[in-house]
C-alpha cells in the first residue's frame, strides 16, 4: 500500500483545513484558509478561532466547542454546519464546514479539525433568488386580486 503525505494532501486540497488544540488555538492553517479568511499562516496560528468568528456568535461557538472537548464527541462529523464567518479586511462570509474529533493514544481528545468551504456567493444567490420569488408571488396576488375584483364588476 502507498504511504500517503499528509501534509501534502492538506495544503493541496481546495476546502480550508483549520485544525485547533484541546484549548482553541489555531494549530494547522492551510493555504485555503489563508485565501478564505484573509489571515496568513504567521498571523492565524497560535490564535483563537475568534479571529474569523462574529463576535455575537462567539459564546455558542465556544460552549459547543467546549462541550465537544469534554465528551470527545460532536454531531458535526457527519452533518454540515453552516454558518457566518469573518474576513480578515472585515466582511462577513458565510462558511459551511464538517469536523473531525482527533485523539491521542489514551483517547483524549486532542484537537479538531474542520474542512471548511466558502459558501458566501451561493448563499447570496439563493438569497436573491427567495427575494425575486417573494415579489414575483407578490405581483401575482395583485395580479389575481385585481382580476377578481374586475370580475365582480
Amino acid at each position: 500500500m502507498q504511504t500517503i503525505d499528509y501534509k501534502q494532501l492538506v495544503e493541496g486540497i481546495g476546502d480550508a483545513v483549520v485544525v485547533c488544540d484541546a484549548a482553541g488555538a489555531i494549530i494547522v492553517w492551510n493555504d485555503a484558509a489563508v485565501r478564505m479568511f484573509g489571515f496568513t499562516r504567521e498571523e492565524a496560528l497560535g490564535k483563537s478561532l475568534d479571529i474569523i468568528i462574529p463576535e455575537r456568535q462567539r459564546q455558542r461557538h465556544w460552549d459547543g466547542y467546549n462541550k465537544s472537548m469534554a465528551t470527545g464527541e460532536t454531531r458535526y462529523g457527519n452533518d454540515v454546519l453552516r454558518v457566518p464567518a469573518l474576513h480578515r479586511d472585515g466582511r462577513n462570509l458565510s462558511i459551511a464546514f464538517t469536523v473531525a474529533m482527533l485523539y491521542d493514544e489514551a483517547r483524549k481528545v486532542a484537537a479538531i479539525v474542520a474542512v471548511v468551504r466558502d459558501e458566501t456567493q451561493r448563499w447570496s444567490e439563493e438569497r436573491q433568488m427567495r427575494i425575486r420569488l417573494a415579489q414575483l408571488e407578490a405581483a401575482s396576488k395583485a395580479a389575481s386580486k385585481e382580476e377578481a375584483i374586475a370580475a365582480q364588476q
